[in-house]
């Protein structure tokens, strides 16, 4: 990827979980199926029938493509609402709530671009679970936008320079489908021999 090209607002997400499972997806191209990726892309093949239309007073339009030439972001929408004049980005998640915020950051770089796009400001957005089948209130707030905009600039550097960042393990690396191939807890134990040398 050079410098004009723009990222996936995705790989926001990819990388606020883990940077090293982003460089694996978007520098190394790799993609390793498990059960919860399997999950989530037979959500997303549901979700994104493009198409829109009214529920009660609320327009909704889904599957289409969001840019930000300010932010250098492009990806496609789950789901875009309309609703008294405020449009909102909704997120569609397998799962449910998790304790890290990537999935809030994805959703903020979708509010970046609609603001971009329609130049009203975009205050709140929604993360669906389908296990729960609830969604979650995401504020877009000016600390989250600059925690959005902070995660923008890591993974531009990345894909700019290429250089992979280590594997660290956390108790996150049990739900990813890189977990045999980058082996953390591996990496953690030789990187620990080395500077014990």
């Amino acid at each position: 990827m050079n410098n004009t090209e723009y990222i996936p607002i995705a790989a926001l997400n990819q990388y606020a979980y883990c940077p090293h499972r982003c460089w694996r997806m978007f520098c190394a191209e790799e993609f390793v199926d498990n059960q919860y990726t399997i999950e989530g892309t037979s959500l997303h093949e549901r979700v994104h029938t493009l198409g829109e239309g009214n529920r009660e007073e609320t327009w909704q339009v889904r599957a289409i493509y969001l840019k930000s030439d300010k932010y250098q972001l492009i990806g496609k929408s789950d789901l875009i609402e309309l609703e008294n004049g405020e449009w909102y980005p909704v997120e569609y998640k397998r799962g449910r709530k998790g304790e890290w915020d990537n999935d809030e950051l994805q959703v903020c770089a979708q509010a970046l671009c609609l603001e971009e796009m329609t130049g009203k400001p975009v205050t709140t957005g929604y993360i669906y679970y389908a296990h729960s089948h609830q969604r979650q209130l995401v504020e877009i707030s000016e600390e989250l936008k600059q925690s959005a905009i902070a995660t923008i600039k890591s993974v531009q550097n990345l894909i700019a320079t290429g250089i992979m960042p280590i594997a660290t393990y956390s108790k996150r690396c049990h739900n990813c489908s890189f977990y045999q191939q980058c082996l953390p807890q591996v990496s953690e134990k030789i990187r620990r021999y080395e500077e014990g040398q």
